[in-house]
């Protein structure tokens, strides 16, 4: 009599080379995993893929890693219990057999995101306030920018001290980028759709990065929840200075912040960030409203001879008759990959990024992790991580 657990065969389909550093690991510590490895490379989106996997491969699978490459039907899987996706949300796979026709336990590497995304988050709020754009072409013409007239820009900037940060979606990469604000000095509230009324209620159950997030959800100030219109804009009115959104993309998501949300964070010019997904922003009603302030600000331009184009910071808590929002950061746009005669591209104080925000050299590992803490999980009978609400959308 063997004992241990019963056979199984894991799929990888990754559109890199083989991690084998990692399957050494899993064979180590589950040697009665058999691994299959297979490459597939995609086209400049990481959604669709530039060939087909041969439908024999998922045959006897009965545990497959995979961004979005997924059996043809159900039928192709007959012996497939558990899916890991690379990625932290399934958007992209919500229309597949697999995922509305069968009961395949499906995971994603939610928690793996939050390092990378929150210091790009950073990295392009302060981009835009401190003007970098114009110390970099100081730079490059070897210009000693004290003497420029330009320089009266940077006596204006408001440092983020005291600045409020909503968090649109308070998951794991929003606690992340909520422990990196805070420790700026910035104060945190967030956003839910159901309550967080009791200290269990805010804790972070999934995957964990060691040191980062806010695993007990003690950061927010203020905890606001709802799924309407009337629960999104009475968060949206708490006097927001950046709006991060993170926030899964769902029906109930799409196109979730439009005109009526914009013109409420125009209260105080807000900065938009979008680390989630494209549609759950309206694009020509960010455009027109990175527009409106801007064509307030060139017109009442304090500082600077006009020859370099950026956007004043105004004091907006002295002057709320200001329209428009000031700036936004994009690392996720609609469609992907953007058009190059989108108009977006042109949009005055507007970063936009390929879908890079998350990629990083500890990625792939971290991936890996989260399905390697569920193999323990399913071996001794425990509850999984990261585990996706179907009737939800993640």
């Amino acid at each position: 009599m063997g004992g241990g657990p019963d056979p199984e065969h894991l799929l990888v389909i990754l559109p890199f080379s083989a991690p084998s550093a990692i399957f050494d690991r899993i064979r180590h510590n589950h040697p009665h995993i058999k691994i299959t490895f297979h490459q597939l490379h995609f086209t400049e989106t990481p959604w669709k893929a530039r060939a087909q996997v041969p439908p024999e491969l998922f045959n006897d699978a009965t545990l497959l890693i995979t961004l979005s490459a997924l059996p043809p039907s159900p039928q192709d899987c007959p012996k497939l219990e558990l899916i890991h996706f690379t990625s932290a949300g399934t958007n992209h796979v919500a229309n597949s057999p697999i995922y509305t026709d069968t009961k395949i336990t499906l995971t994603t590497s939610s928690g793996i995101h939050g390092p990378m995304i929150a210091e790009w988050v950073l990295m392009t709020m302060l981009t835009s306030s401190h003007y970098y754009g114009l110390l970099h072409k100081w730079q490059n013409k070897h210009e000693w920018g004290q003497r420029s007239a330009d320089v009266g820009l940077l006596r204006n900037i408001n440092d983020k001290v005291g600045q409020r940060l909503g968090v649109l979606g308070y998951g794991s990469i929003g606690r992340q980028v909520g422990r990196v604000a805070k420790a700026v000095g910035m104060d945190v509230i967030a956003y839910t759709a159901s309550p967080r009324n009791f200290p269990e209620s805010k804790k972070d159950h999934g995957f964990i990065v060691p040191g980062t997030g806010d695993p007990n959800g003690e950061i927010p100030s203020a905890w606001y929840s709802g799924t309407d219109k009337k629960d999104l804009h009475h968060f949206l009115a708490q006097d927001i200075d950046h709006l991060l959104i993170s926030v899964p993309l769902t029906k109930q998501t799409r196109h979730l912040l439009g005109k009526e949300e914009f013109d409420i964070l125009s209260k105080r010019n807000a900065f938009i960030t979008n680390i989630s997904r494209g549609p759950i922003i309206n694009q020509p009603a960010l455009i027109a409203a990175l527009r409106a302030y801007d064509d307030y600000s060139s017109s009442n331009q304090a500082a600077g001879d006009g020859s370099f184009s950026v956007i004043p910071e105004v004091d907006i808590k002295s002057d709320t008759s200001i329209p428009g929002l000031r700036g936004a950061a994009l690392d996720v746009t609609d469609p992907e990959p953007l058009p190059p005669d989108d108009p977006l591209w042109d949009a005055p104080n507007c970063i936009i990024t390929p879908h890079i925000s998350g990629l990083g050299s500890a990625y792939v590992d971290r991936c890996f992790q989260v399905f390697e803490v569920n193999l323990d999980r399913r071996e001794k009978g425990e509850k999984l991580i990261n585990v996706v609400d179907r009737s939800r959308g993640y």
